[in-house]
């Protein structure tokens, strides 16, 4: 810590990440489980963001949106976990105050950009099962273009001025962060002063940046649903659906925790829950997309020279 110039108080310069467990064999074996996890989530995500590039078969808006969905959750859980695996193994867990303010403000940029993603993935499929003629007219590349660059500068200025009002808080001790990483409400409870309206202004907008894109979400798949049922053919009908099922499984484990964690009331905020709940999504999502989408299969199955896949 050091002092303000002219008043008698300490200002903290670093912060304690507690993480998870003090112990440390139980921090050698959560090592090994992240690292795996890490690798898994990085692999698979670049695993379709080169399959994307290579086949050209798969260069249209659909995967064009996958690879950008696929280069957020690469950087989503590349923000948090390489600082969380040092952590593991070293002494000394601090982070220093310049560094916890821009893990905290990527962290959310990432997860907002994503929020607003899904709505641009759901939009894609509303385009392709309802305006099926007209996908490549609607959705040319240029609209894509504009619908991903958005979404970020949605995401990245969204979370900076959430994350420079949690920042000019006044921090004098403790700081000891209990989380594996620099999460808002978990660095917010350190504050020297009453963070109440703080906190429900941002209870509100984290309510606003949920609720919005379900809404639009479920509008979307409400029109989708009903295009589905006046398909005549059986067949049609379920490839039209599964086109949809691998969105929809991802969208639900994102939205879920999301809505956990930042939903519900201040006074009921568990950091020992919610720091065991954010780690699993980056690896989710390359792990449906590629299980349940035949043209991702083909495409890795000739890249590695095996020819076509049977699906």
């Amino acid at each position: 810590m050091w002092m303000i110039p002219g008043q008698n108080q300490s200002w903290v310069s670093e912060f304690i990440l507690l993480g998870f467990s003090s112990d440390p064999t139980t921090n050698s074996i959560l090592f090994t489980v992240f690292l795996l996890i890490y690798l898994s989530a990085v692999m698979g995500n670049g695993l379709i963001i080169m399959l994307v590039c290579m086949d050209t078969q798969l260069h249209m808006p659909m995967y064009f949106f996958l690879c950008i969905l696929s280069l957020l959750d690469m950087c989503y859980v590349t923000t948090t976990m390489p600082q969380m695996l040092v952590h593991l193994l070293a002494d000394s867990q601090t982070i220093p105050f310049a560094g916890c303010w821009l893990q905290m403000y990527v962290f959310e940029a990432l997860g907002i950009t994503e929020c607003t993603f899904f709505v641009v993935m759901a939009y894609d499929r509303y385009v392709a099962i309802c305006h099926p003629l007209h996908y490549t007219v609607i959705l040319n590349w240029e609209l894509c273009i504009w619908l991903a660059s958005g979404s970020c500068v949605c995401g990245f200025l969204s979370a900076l001025l959430n994350t420079f009002f949690t920042m000019r808080l006044p921090y004098c001790g403790p700081n000891k962060v209990n989380h594996h990483f620099c999460e808002g409400p978990a660095v917010r409870s350190l504050a020297c002063m009453d963070t109440h309206l703080i906190e429900m202004v941002d209870q509100i907008l984290s309510v606003l940046m949920v609720l919005t894109p379900i809404s639009l979400i479920v509008a979307s798949y409400v029109h989708i649903a009903k295009a589905i049922l006046k398909i005549k053919s059986t067949q049609a009908r379920c490839k039209a659906f599964s086109t949809c099922a691998s969105h929809l499984t991802v969208v639900t484990f994102f939205y879920g925790p999301a809505s956990y964690i930042y939903m519900r009331p201040n006074s009921s905020y568990s950091p020992e829950r919610d720091k065991k709940i954010s780690l699993f999504t980056a690896l989710l999502n390359p792990m449906v997309y590629s299980l349940r989408n035949k043209d991702i299969k083909r495409a890795f199955l000739k890249v590695i020279g095996q020819g076509k896949v049977d699906c």
